[in-house]
């Protein structure tokens, strides 16, 4: 009988060795070595890998070391099947078949219908060269040397002996404690140690709670557009949805949460938008729900990434009726690999969580627990906050300021207030399902809207980008590629009333800009301002408080009109034909595209 055929991943991470060894156990549990079958030779198997017979030996050896295969003298080594007796038996690989499938296991299922539009990633974003996707972070982000230091002291011997012991279902104490005095005040929440539990990430949080109080006779309502898992939870609880409208302040308070038990909300940071629910607006759903005896299920998700304003205080801190459950979890840059997060409430109903918690995993491991707390309290969580609210705020303002660099006439951003990601409206004309399929052909990952809200469908021309997945010096490179691809769409209608045929030239251009005075607007829906002096000198002033300002030079060659600012549009020169029509003025690229266009004052009018 033949030997299983081995290949070793010449790109794997782990060295020849270990690899060799894991080959040899998968293909043991796969049952290719029967009972009283001998296993290849050092040297057969190295020769087959093309590898020193030393590392297939060392390999061996260390197998035999662990009791999993047995050496007999004179014979060969030999898997031990005693230690394999309580693995699932499998069909040989040799001859073997493939175990039968039943479709009606599907008829079985408890849960929902499945038809609740979800939001999915592509797991192999990281080999794209511009994923302008938010939420996913990219490796230079997580703080390597400090979660080390984080990880090595939670693993001295004191520690060990207490994280290695059974807990019952408590949590880690020192956890509990970091979280309530370093993370909480920073909400302006107060909470005792018997109000805290830890999740295996948010994300359970929100299942446990939902698992606790609802049921096919509650009514909850819902961002919309919203979080398509909680939708997905409510819906599989059999609850009654009721599709909220999210507005500039936030989740919109009004008649229709009347009737709703529950009402789940992201006031911090709402997803997806990225809007910031107003103080007054947070009172007015807190006073609601008291009216109403309603709960709020308050997803403090993403709270550290908003960093431009001071951050307003959480729901729970202004609760004074018990009404707010508060969820969150420990930075997104350590989510994805750790998966810690936290419910805050009264106790009654932590108890309630807990017990539930108990019959899913106990409890999240307690060695990556006392890691967190070892990193909060040496201040790392902090530091690491701090570099990301930088990073990010740089990151964002480099896309704000490509987008209006590249596509100052083709989207329009929505302003906000922190956060690490833009809603990007494009033309009306854009078909951004088509578009983001063209933009990946193109190593461009953007994130269609659609399955944010409830009909899975939502505005046809409205993307998101993100900028926490690419480093800074990429975000320019791959702003500038989706403005070929949006430029190369074919225009329902100009916003412009004349083509680039009608355009000024010379003399006559020179005179109609000289003195003249541009009121435009920014891609980001600020008003900017921009002097053109007779000297050629520039002067552009944005902001409602004129607080962004530039200077440059301008002038004309021929038929085109040259502009240069020292920061604006990253310094470089652009090169403009100009169209002038009343008070509007409009400038198209060589190809006859309409770039960008104006309010003209000129000096002749003034």
């Amino acid at each position: 009988m033949s030997s299983p055929l081995f290949f070793l991943d010449p790109g794997s991470d782990l060295g020849l060795q270990d690899q060799v060894r894991r080959k040899l156990v998968d293909a043991a549990c796969a049952g290719a070595f029967p009972p009283g079958r001998r296993l290849p030779s050092s040297r057969a198997l190295a020769a087959q890998l093309g590898i020193a017979r030393n590392t297939v030996t060392l390999a061996y050896q260390k197998l035999v070391d662990e009791g999993l295969f047995i050496s007999r003298e004179r014979s060969g080594i030999y898997v031990d099947h005693d230690m394999l007796r309580g693995r699932a038996a499998v069909e040989s690989v040799a001859g073997g078949r493939e175990p039968l499938r039943s479709s009606r296991w599907t008829d079985r299922f408890k849960t929902g219908e499945g038809d609740v539009p979800t939001a999915r990633r592509a797991p192999n974003w990281r080999q794209y060269p511009f994923p302008f996707i938010d939420g996913l972070f990219d490796a230079s982000l997580f703080p390597v040397t400090e979660w080390r230091e984080a990880s090595r002291q939670a693993l001295t011997v004191g520690d060990i002996s207490q994280w290695s012991m059974d807990s019952g279902d408590a949590d880690d104490p020192m956890l509990i404690e970091e979280i309530r005095t370093k993370v909480l005040p920073r909400r302006g929440i107060r909470a005792r140690p018997d109000e805290i539990l830890i999740t295996v990430g948010a994300q359970q949080a929100l299942a446990l709670v939902s698992q606790m109080l609802i049921d096919r006779d509650s009514t909850v309502a819902v961002e919309n557009p919203g979080y398509p898992d909680m939708r997905r939870l409510v819906a599989d609880r059999g609850a009654r949805l009721v599709f909220q409208p999210v507005d500039d302040e936030g989740l919109v308070v009004d008649r229709r949460l009347d009737d709703c038990d529950l009402v789940y909300v992201t006031p911090s940071h709402q997803f997806p938008t990225g809007v910031m629910m107003t103080q007054a607006r947070r009172e007015a759903l807190l006073k609601k729900a008291a009216s109403r005896d309603m709960v709020i299920i308050e997803d403090d998700f993403a709270c550290e990434t908003n960093y431009l304003d001071q951050a307003c205080p959480a729901l729970r801190s202004l609760d004074q009726d018990d009404r707010v459950i508060y969820v969150a979890g420990l930075s997104k840059v350590l989510g994805p690999g750790l998966r810690l997060g936290f419910i805050v409430a009264s106790p009654e109903v932590i108890a309630e969580a807990r017990r539930l918690r108990h019959l899913a995993v106990r409890h999240p491991p307690l060695n990556n627990q006392r890691t967190a707390a070892h990193f909060l309290g040496m201040g790392h969580y902090d530091a690491t906050m701090i570099r990301l609210g930088r990073l990010f705020r740089e990151r964002r303002t480099a896309l704000r300021d490509a987008l209006n660099h590249y596509l100052q006439q083709s989207v329009a951003i929505a302003p906000l207030r922190g956060g690490a990601t833009y809603w990007v409206r494009g033309p009306d004309h854009l078909d951004v399902e088509e578009f983001a399929a063209q933009a990946e052909r193109r190593g461009v990952l953007i994130e269609p809207v659609g399955p944010y809200f409830a009909d899975g469908k939502g505005p046809r021309n409205i993307f998101r980008l993100g900028v926490t997945s690419l480093p800074i010096d990429r975000i320019r490179e791959g702003v500038a590629v989706l403005a070929d691809l949006m430029r190369d769409l074919p225009v329902a209608a100009r916003t412009f009333p004349y083509s680039v045929e009608q355009r000024l030239e010379g003399e006559a251009l020179q005179a109609a800009m000289s003195g003249s005075v541009l009121l435009c607007k920014t891609i980001y829906g600020d008003p900017c301002t921009i002097e053109l002096l007779p000297d050629g000198q520039m002067v552009g002033r944005a902001g409602y408080a004129n607080e962004d300002c530039d200077v440059g030079r301008w002038w004309v060659e021929g038929e085109v009109w040259r502009r240069q600012w020292t920061r604006w549009s990253y310094g470089e020169v652009s090169s403009l034909r100009t169209v002038i029509v009343g008070d509007r003025i409009g400038w198209f690229d060589a190809g006859g595209r309409l770039l960008d266009s104006a309010v003209i004052r000129r000096a002749d009018t003034d």
